[in-house]
């Protein structure tokens, strides 16, 4: 004995290597599921960092064909003196172009489309290409003054080049379809179609009148080695103070890189959970394992192995197990990235690039050990303080002495998740809310299993049948699972039943009403001129005119005395830019409506021009503005200056389709200010619509009409997008959750087999035994399921109220889909492991346990 302990004592690195493989190899498949767990979390990780990383990489390379040229000026308005000037002093713009949105038509199909009519001068683009049947279209439309015209609604349609379009008062031929335009994706292009035609032909349509929203560009290709970021410091303070703006190719790339950026942290936070829950299991099966070892570990400290060799062994294990799943989970998440940029290239603004991302390799091959050991470490710390005497008597309790130990590695593990949820976040404070989330959904669900256990304890129900008892009593016996599995269950029930609360809250963002004072065709840009005779071809056809409101475009001269430009320059201002820079369309009216509501301050219906003008400003305005009720505020109008005060403060519900307003004035004093119409309507059928549509193009081809309910069908279609990409991360969780489910399970399955020889010995049958595991397991799945759609019910509440402000009618669809399924599932995994353990016979585990 004493050799042996002068030996242990001696034994280097190489013999607890040996140690925990030889026990690994006979405990392998009880810890197998579990590892598969982290396989699959840390296979979605890789594979979103990694066409993260490809997707960055290739907006930063393909920035300049994004944007077309090397840089860009633009603005609202057609270029004044100093703009001029500014372009002339780079050596003038390589190329223009205007842009807005118009109805066109088609006459040899009698339909009419809203579109972007873009007219293009010069060689645009400069980097990209402008991809065209036939190929070229691309060169020779300018030259032809025809038209380039969105593939899309071509194939619609049925056009062919050589086909006429009508845009505004000219018709001119169609040279080609267009295929693929610098920056523009086909989601962009769903929304409004891209129409281009020669520069010199968009005076001649006659669609650019006062009121009318145009875009001017101007296209500029940098000299060799110029200094884009200095080039915009220099100039893009002198645009602003003349209402134009600057950005570089540069912008661009950082820009889409945000965009793209959040929408993969999402995934990357669902991909987190996904990991979360199999380290649940890894948490669970090793507190399981190492209550089996103890035994084992008190032989070894007979021998004179030492706490940290003992506790070193099982830690070897643990690691090796997280590493080799963390190694095919990163092989499988880079075979993922492979396939993403196919399925998802048609909603990305560039060819992606799939090349090797080593920082995402690094990270799953890290998260792998790290994730493991890190929550394998709580139940390893029973090792430490096994006793020598455990050989002789079993230890039911864990050293009290373990607690400091345990606090310590709780705030390790805390603060291991919030480095990695800021990794994912970027934000600190986000990260900690995201954590402390999770943990406030772990401890609900943990606390409802311990609830569940004192419950039947105390409130045993010794009435019930042999079976229904000894199925209640198996879910607070030792080495139970009962917290595991409602974890499990629980965190998958809320995460997919989350997802339909969310979607509910989402489409009645978008919900277009069915009531008859909800417009579902709205009208743009009509001059005051054509209000009576639009209207006079509305109402014949037995269709409303719901709203007539009048627009006045006009920008801030002044802020409580201190001119626009006084504010640009002082660097200390935190006063918005778009305050200072953006052009106002702004109405009057004498009430509020619905989608308003009074905050601070009165609301004043008339005022008399004569006095300074009491205005009621949204949130959002006074916020960036930094304007408080009583503070002044100076417009310009087409170069009349109005003075006004702030006489009150409005929450507006953007979300609303109905037209809201930043700025509103009271009536009595914009009713003489130069202004155009929007004017609102319902029609009854789809026939209805394309019927009015069509008389409207033909008499006033300068209104845009925008028909609700098209953008109500692509917001639908979007939204189901997106709802697949969420379904699939959320489904990868729920699988996750069921081989944690899987594991649970079967880690118990000695001790099952162990209480059904005994029960059997007494007397008990296979279909009692089984009787058993099928109330049990019912009864998991169905509190599992209830407590997690519960949990979800009053996150997704909360949501409604405090993100989206929006009333909160759940969906059924949990309740009667998600509870049942979820409970079949978990009864199917239940017995199905009963089903081995029936056919182990009685003399045979009698025999095992009693050598």
């Amino acid at each position: 004995m004493n050799q042996s302990k002068t030996y242990l004592k001696r034994a280097g690195l190489g013999w607890l290597f040996k140690m925990a493989w030889r026990d690994l190899r006979s405990n392998v498949g009880k810890l197998f599921l579990f590892m598969s767990s982290i396989i699959i979390g840390i296979a979605a990780v890789v594979a979103i960092q990694s066409f993260g990383n490809n997707l960055t990489d290739s907006i930063a390379s393909q920035s300049k064909a994004l944007m077309g040229a090397d840089y860009i000026i633009d603005s609202s308005k057609p270029a004044n003196e100093k703009v001029a000037a500014i372009i002339d002093s780079l050596g003038g713009a390589n190329s223009r172009e205007i842009n807005f949105a118009s109805m066109v038509a088609f006459p040899k199909k009698d339909v009419s489309k809203l579109v972007q009519v873009l007219g293009v001068e010069g060689g645009f683009p400069f980097y990209g290409d402008f991809e065209t049947t036939p190929v070229s279209a691309a060169r020779e439309y300018q030259n032809n003054n025809s038209a380039l015209v969105d593939a899309t609604v071509m194939l619609q349609y049925n056009l062919k080049p050589g086909d006429s379009i009508k845009v505004g008062t000219i018709t001119l031929p169609i040279a080609g379809s267009l295929t693929s335009v610098p920056g523009r994706s086909a989601l962009s292009s769903s929304v409004a179609p891209a129409v281009y035609i020669p520069y010199g032909q968009i005076e001649a349509t006659g669609l650019l009148q006062k009121g009318s929203r145009v875009e001017y560009k101007y296209y500029f290709v940098a000299t060799q080695g110029q200094d884009l970021d200095a080039l915009y410091e220099a100039i893009d303070q002198r645009l602003d103070a003349e209402g134009a703006d600057m950005d570089t190719h540069m912008d661009e790339s950082r820009r889409l890189g945000r965009r793209y950026n959040n929408f993969g942290k999402f995934l990357n936070i669902v991909a987190f959970i996904a990991l979360l829950l199999g380290c649940i299991g890894i948490a669970s099966a090793v507190h399981v394992y190492i209550r089996g070892k103890l035994r084992s570990i008190a032989v070894l400290k007979c021998m004179g192995a030492s706490r940290s060799q003992t506790f070193k062994i099982f830690l070897l294990q643990i690691a090796g197990i997280g590493g080799l799943g963390g190694l095919l989970g990163t092989l499988l998440g880079v075979a993922l990235q492979l396939a993403a940029p196919s399925l998802l290239q048609e909603y990305l603004p560039v060819d992606v690039a799939v090349t090797i991302s080593y920082p995402a390799i690094f990270l799953g091959l890290s998260l792998g050990i790290l994730m493991s050991v890190a929550f394998a470490l709580l139940p390893l710390l029973e090792t430490w303080y096994v006793s020598p005497l455990s050989v002789l008597r079993v230890q039911e309790e864990i050293d009290q002495r373990t607690g400091k130990a345990r606090i310590l590695v709780l705030g390790l593990i805390f603060l291991f998740l919030f480095v990695f949820a800021l990794r994912i976040l970027d934000n600190w404070r986000y990260a900690l809310f995201f954590i402390l989330g999770l943990l406030v959904t772990f401890a609900l669900l943990f606390g409802v299993a311990k609830l569940l256990m004192w419950a039947i304890k105390k409130y045993f129900p010794a009435k019930w049948s042999f079976s229904s008892r000894q199925s209640l009593l198996n879910l607070f016996r030792p080495q139970n699972q009962t917290a595991t599995l409602l974890l499990s269950i629980g965190v998958g029930a809320f995460l997919i039943s989350t997802l339909y609360f969310s979607k509910d809250i989402l489409l009645s963002k978008v919900a277009l009403g069915n009531n008859e004072n909800s417009p579902n065709i709205i009208l743009l840009d009509v001059q005051s001129e054509q209000v009576n005779d639009v209207m006079n071809t509305i109402l014949p056809n037995n269709i409303p005119v719901l709203d007539n409101i009048p627009i006045v475009t006009m920008r801030v001269q002044e802020i409580n005395g201190r001119s626009v430009n006084e504010i640009r320059n002082d660097t200390t201002s935190n006063i918005g830019r778009w305050v200072l820079n953006h052009e106002f369309r702004v109405t009057y009216r004498d009430s509020l409506i619905p989608t308003e509501k009074i905050i601070e301050g009165n609301w004043v219906a008339k005022a008399d021009p004569t006095t300074i003008v009491p205005i009621s400003v949204a949130e959002n305005f006074a916020y960036d503005a930094k304007v408080v009720v009583g503070d002044k505020v100076t417009f310009n109008v087409q170069g009349v200056l109005i003075r006004t005060q702030i006489g009150s403060i409005r929450e507006v519900d953007w979300g609303r389709v109905q037209l809201n307003f930043s700025v509103l004035f009271p009536s009595g004093i914009l009713e003489d200010a130069p202004k155009f119409h929007v004017i609102t309507t319902r029609t009854p059928s789809n026939e209805a619509s394309a019927e009015l549509q069509r008389q409207l193009v033909a008499n006033f081809p300068n209104i845009s009409i925008i028909d609700l309910r098209q953008i109500l069908v692509l917001l639908e279609g979007i939204l189901e997008k997106i709802g697949l990409v969420i379904n699939f991360m959320a489904l990868l969780s729920i699988l996750t959750g069921i081989i944690v489910l899987i594991g649970a399970v079967r880690t118990s399955k000695y001790q099952r087999i162990k209480e059904s020889v005994l029960l059997r010995t007494l007397g008990a049958q296979n279909a009692q035994l089984l009787k058993i595991s099928l109330y049990e397991y019912a009864f998991l799945g169905v509190l599992g399921s209830l407590t997690g759609i519960l949990l979800s019910l009053v996150g997704s509440f909360l949501l409604a109220q405090f993100v989206f402000e929006e009333t909160f009618v759940p969906s059924l669809e949990p309740f009667y889909i998600l509870l049942p399924v979820l409970t079949l599932l978990v009864v199917g995994i239940g017995l199905l492991n009963s089903r081995s353990v029936l056919r182990s016979p009685p003399l045979e585990i009698l025999r095992a346990t009693s050598r």
